[in-house]
Order: structure tokens, then sequence, then C-alpha cells
């Protein structure tokens, strides 16, 4: 406001002249500036053959200036195709992912396809949302790590040409590929390793048991005890939410009492950590062997024995699988288990204490 005339002061601003939020640079735009026609920046843009040397140059001098960048929606209009995949993890903060998303995101990257991931903590019906969230954005195939027990929502995305591959579980009610670790022979082999250095009362702590993992963990573990013709005790077991509160309440349990167990098989990594600090503040050694393997664990004392999935693997098999159906050489589903490899450090090979 100017104070002497009473008038709103009105600031005049020079001219924008860049483009910077205006519309994007066409192919128009780019033959006028080259001085070609729109078929021979169509063929240069899609690397086609039939356009010289010297006019691929100006063409892509006029894209460089212009900052053109194709427009990949109009070509998913034409081809059917996004060039796009999905991946559902459980948790995206849990390390045992991030392998296994890079070797999927590796894969698609090999076929010209770029990758979508989001997490459904866990919830069956964030999983539903977030995976139709996806079909419906047109990817061409989704890696699901499921966390519900009922799949048949996405009966007809499948039908519609959507490939799907489930990792780590089984999908509920549908017939699908899956690609998974070897649960049971995994966690029977830790605690028979347990078991051959002399233990006899182990504990089982394990994740919910609604997961397929948690359940066929606690499986093995049970195979493997019967196996040695050793009985197990009901407060052996605990299965729950992993948040350390719970299993270190399960721990504690354990190692109190008239009969204290004298090892502990965790059913996976986030477990093992808060196990590895309860036993750290235990006046008396206790073996430990875990299901996945964890950051650090041979830099301990002792260092910790894990039976060790290969996560990367895991996220390759399942994303060729993938790319195998988008290509339409695979027509039946199947489940392929992957195994798993115990490695000792030292904590899986401490003797019954007393």
């Amino acid at each position: 406001m100017d104070y002497r005339t009473g008038q709103p002061i009105v600031t005049q601003t020079a001219h924008r002249t860049d483009n910077r939020y205006g519309n994007r640079p066409t192919m128009k735009d780019v033959a006028a500036r080259a001085g070609v026609g729109l078929k021979t920046v169509s063929r240069v843009v899609n690397g086609e053959p039939g356009v010289t040397p010297d006019t691929e140059r100006r063409v892509r001098e006029a894209i460089d200036a212009l900052g053109f960048r194709r427009n990949d929606s109009a070509r998913v209009l034409r081809k059917g195709r996004t060039a796009s995949i999905g991946l559902i993890l459980e948790d995206l903060a849990d390390p045992f992912y991030g392998p296994l998303s890079r070797a999927v995101e590796e894969v698609a990257r090999a076929h010209g396809a770029l990758l979508i991931n989001g997490s459904s903590a866990e919830d069956p019906d964030r999983e539903q949302e977030l995976a139709l969230a996806l079909c419906a954005r047109r990817v061409d195939g989704l890696v699901v790590i499921p966390a519900g027990d009922d799949h048949r929502y996405l009966e007809p995305e499948i039908k519609a040409g959507v490939a799907t591959v489930f990792v780590d579980r089984p999908a509920g009610q549908i017939d699908a590929d899956v690609v998974l670790s070897d649960n049971l022979g995994g966690a029977r082999d830790g605690v028979a390793h347990l078991i051959a250095h002399g233990h006899r009362r182990i504990g089982f702590i394990g994740d919910m048991p609604r997961i397929h993992t948690a359940a066929e963990r606690l499986r093995g573990y049970r195979t493997a005890m019967e196996d040695a013709g050793v009985p197990v005790e009901e407060g052996w077991m605990s299965l729950g939410a992993t948040d350390p509160q719970r299993v270190r309440r399960a721990a504690e349990a354990m190692l109190s009492g008239p009969s204290p167990v004298t090892a502990i098989f965790t059913g996976n990594n986030r477990v093992t950590v808060t196990v590895v600090r309860v036993l750290a503040e235990h006046d008396r050694p206790v073996a430990l062997v875990g299901f996945d393997d964890i950051e650090l664990a041979d830099l301990l004392q002792p260092g910790v024995t894990v039976v060790a999935q290969d996560a990367a693997r895991l996220g390759r098999t399942a994303a060729e699988r993938l790319f195998r159906q988008l290509d339409g050489t695979l027509v039946l589903p199947e489940r392929i288990e992957l195994p798993t490899r115990l490695i000792t450090r030292g904590s899986g090979e401490l003797p019954p204490a007393g």
C-alpha cells in the first residue's frame, strides 16, 4: 500500500522465459528444433534403424537441449505392458528383506522393468489394499510376501494377466507359484545341532503361530526333539509377537525355575537379537542357535550360530519365475523350496552348564 496515495503497490516481475513449470517438450518440439520429421525422431527415441549418423546426432542434441523424455504411457497403451512390477514386503525395515528386495530389483532391471515396493506391516487388509492398488496402476506382475491366508482377491487380476509369485510364504486358497526356504528342515538341523552338543532342555521362541514360517520352524523343532527321543515340556515353547518385551519375558521364564533350559532356538532374526541381549545379562552360559543370520553375529562373544537363509536367492528365483510367466514360458504353478545353511560360530556349540 502506498501511504501517500492510498493505492495498492503493484510490483512488476520479469517475464519467465524458460519452460520450468510449463508443458513438457514433445517429439514435435524435438523434430522442429532438429529440422527433421516426426517419424525420424520416433526412430531415434525408440532405437530403430533407418537414420543417418548425422541426423541422429542432430536429434539427440535437440533432445538434450529441450530435456525431452519419452512418454512411456503412450507406449503402454500400444503394447499393453507398463514395464513395472510390484513387490509387497512384510516390513521394509527388516534387514532380511534388504537383499531379497535388491535381488528382485536387479532381475527387474535386467528385463527393463521398474520395481515398485511397499510394506504390508504384517496386516492382511493392508496387503490386499496395496496389491490391488498396484494392479490398478497396471503393473505387469507382483512378487508378494503374504501377510494373509486368503488370496482369492487376486484371482481376477491373475486371470487378467498379472503375473504373480509368492515368496517366503505360500499363497492362501489359490494355486500360485511360491518360492520358500526349507523352514522345517533348517529348524530341525539347528535343534539337532544343539542336541548333538549334549542339550536336552531346549527352548523355542518364535513368531506368531499363524505365520507359515513360524509354524514350520516350530514343526522342525518338534521333529528334532522327537527324533532324538527328547520329551518337550510346554513351558519350553513360546510363540507370539516379536516385540522385545514379549520375547524377553519368554526367555526369562525359560531360564528360571528349578529346571531351566540350557539352550534356546530362536525362530527369526528379531527374536534372536532380543535373546542375545537377555543372555548377555544371564549369570551362566546358555547355548543359542537362531534362524536367520543377524548383523555382527560373528563379532559377538561367542559368535552366534545361525540357520541362514539365502534371501537374495529367494528374491532372484521369485523374480526370474515372474518374468518367465510374463514371457509365456511357464504353464503350471510350482512350489520351489531352497535349502538353508547352518553356520557355526560358537554360541550353538556351548555345552550344557552344570
